[in-house]
């Protein structure tokens, strides 16, 4: 399921981008640093003032769990949720009934 979910995503990719665009758009996202020009992450995350749901997906390699537990500890009004998949970081995807659990359960939280 993932697999073919993965294939399909990456031939919609390919029919939009050329090879040079996602690997500009690739090295933008992995150069991003939301701290840069504010004081490193931690003061950048503590100016944010919305009420925040952090999700973390247990076998997500790209957004690790630990990662999303310090944005949870540097944002303030945050709450922090953990989704349980085998399909990585496709998993608020294939996992969408967790996923709808999630914001169901906050929806007034964020709202």
């Amino acid at each position: 399921m993932a697999c073919s979910h993965q294939q399909y995503q990456g031939k919609k990719l390919s029919d939009r981008f050329d090879a040079y665009s996602y690997y500009t758009l690739t090295r933008s996202v992995d150069s991003h640093n939301c701290g840069r020009g504010r004081g490193g992450v931690e003061k950048a995350l503590d100016k944010i003032m919305a009420n925040t749901v952090v999700v973390g997906i247990d076998s997500d390699n790209l957004f690790p769990v630990e990662e999303q537990k310090l944005l949870h500890k540097y944002i303030k009004n945050s709450k922090l949720e953990l989704l349980e998949s085998e399909w990585g970081h496709d998993g608020f995807l294939l996992e969408w009934e967790q996923t709808q659990k999630i914001v169901k359960r906050h929806i007034n939280f964020i709202s």
